[in-house]
């Protein structure tokens, strides 16, 4: 149980991360009613994705990352095309997470030598205070995340009970602009629910309980959902669309978003919350993320060549490319990102709707199933394709971009 409680908060911070501030803006044109109406179908869609995993794990050892689930019934090219697909998708998240973790510690710490080297410090030391706990092992990383989890409620708690006297209804009964939006917006929305990659380590975390696992899967995404329906509440039900429009025109960042709420709300305190909550949040995602990138490595280099790396070699390895890559090239990581919808959309839909598929023809009497059939994979894989493409629609100008 206790492990299963930890499991449960890992998956919630894991997608809970400082992107979660900027999604009202993305939301911006829709409404709040309809908001909820495509995070309530996203979160049903991912949930059952995840599950699909639970699933095919079943005939898998508790260790087996998800390039040697692949491998098993794919095999080697399997292996190469899902373990490359998420490997990068990792990589860049985690090259985001110690960018801005190293800019909050750069903004705390008093200025050493010019503002690059400032910067440059400050990254390793976010890297190296948090990689630890990745490299010590998954218990420390339950543990530390289910204190910074605990605060991180707190505060948005906080910043709520602060915005909540504000909330009109006319502001959340607000229709969208264009309806068009709700497909644009889709894939930002789709990746606030993106904590797949973590599903290896958890299962091993778990030994392999496959009851545990569904109700960390399950509890955890259903925390996250309700953290971002009361978030959406609170943000669309203080700015009014029009307010939401103009904040976009001026200033299209999370900044824009903090500043209004908090000259509407008419609490400096609201900016310091939000600051602490955008903190929490970054480094729990940033912990979840690595975690999962680390047992990827792990998984490859036992599984694909039959090598068993120490825990320091797996945190070099895990660590050092989004160091670098963060010391000389932070925009090369904002385009990876750009694409780390279809990445995403890949690994946690495709794949796992592919494994299933198999796994049922090979084994049909498995003692768990995810409800909803064969049909119900098929239906997934080809929505899975569909947000892939959507980005891409967008830039050929035939639907309308939002922010995010």
């Amino acid at each position: 149980m206790n492990k299963t409680l930890g499991s449960t908060l890992l998956v919630a911070g894991t997608m809970i991360g400082a992107g979660m501030l900027a999604m009202p803006l993305t939301s911006a044109g829709i409404g709040f009613t309809f908001t909820v109406i495509l995070l309530v179908a996203l979160w049903l869609f991912l949930t059952y994705s995840a599950l699909l995993f639970v699933e095919v794990y079943q005939t898998a050892d508790a260790d087996a990352g998800i390039g040697t689930l692949a491998a098993q019934y794919f095999g080697s090219p399997g292996r190469i095309v899902a373990t490359t697909v998420l490997m990068v998708f990792l990589y860049a998240l985690l090259s985001a997470y110690v960018t801005g973790g190293g800019a909050i510690i750069a903004s705390t710490i008093p200025q050493i030598g010019d503002e690059d080297t400032t910067f440059k410090l400050s990254i390793g030391l976010f890297t190296l205070i948090f990689g630890a706990f990745i490299i010590i092992g998954t218990q420390s990383v339950d543990g530390i995340n289910r204190i910074l989890f605990f605060i991180m409620l707190i505060t948005l708690g906080v910043v709520l009970a602060l915005m909540a006297p504000k909330i009109t209804i006319d502001n959340l009964m607000a229709m969208p602009i264009d309806k068009a939006l709700l497909i644009s917006s889709a894939p930002i929305f789709f990746t606030s629910f993106g904590f797949h990659g973590s599903i290896p380590c958890l299962n091993h975390y778990l030994d392999g309980n496959v009851k545990a696992l569904r109700i960390s899967i399950i509890g955890g995404s259903a925390i996250t959902l309700i953290g971002y329906i009361l978030w959406q509440l609170s943000t669309h039900g203080v700015l009014s669309q029009t307010l939401f429009l103009q904040i976009l025109q001026q200033d299209p960042t999370l900044n824009g978003l903090v500043e209004a709420s908090r000259t509407i709300t008419g609490s400096e305190m609201i900016g310091g919350a939000v600051k602490i909550f955008s903190a929490l949040a970054l480094i729990t995602s940033f912990l979840g993320v690595a975690l999962g990138l680390f047992e990827c490595i792990e998984d490859l280099l036992k599984h694909a060549f039959n090598y068993s790396a120490n825990r320091i070699l797996l945190g070099v390895l895990t660590f050092l490319p989004p160091l670098f890559f963060a010391f000389f090239y932070p925009k090369g990581f904002i385009l990876a990102l750009g694409y780390a919808g279809q990445m995403f959309a890949f690994y946690a839909v495709v794949l796992p709707a592919a494994l299933v598929w198999k796994a049922r023809q090979k084994h049909p009497n498995l003692p768990y199933r995810v409800i909803g059939g064969n049909l119900a994979l098929l239906l997934s894989a080809i929505l899975g394709i569909i947000i892939v493409l959507i980005p891409f629609v967008v830039r050929a100008g035939y639907l309308p971009a939002v922010v995010g």
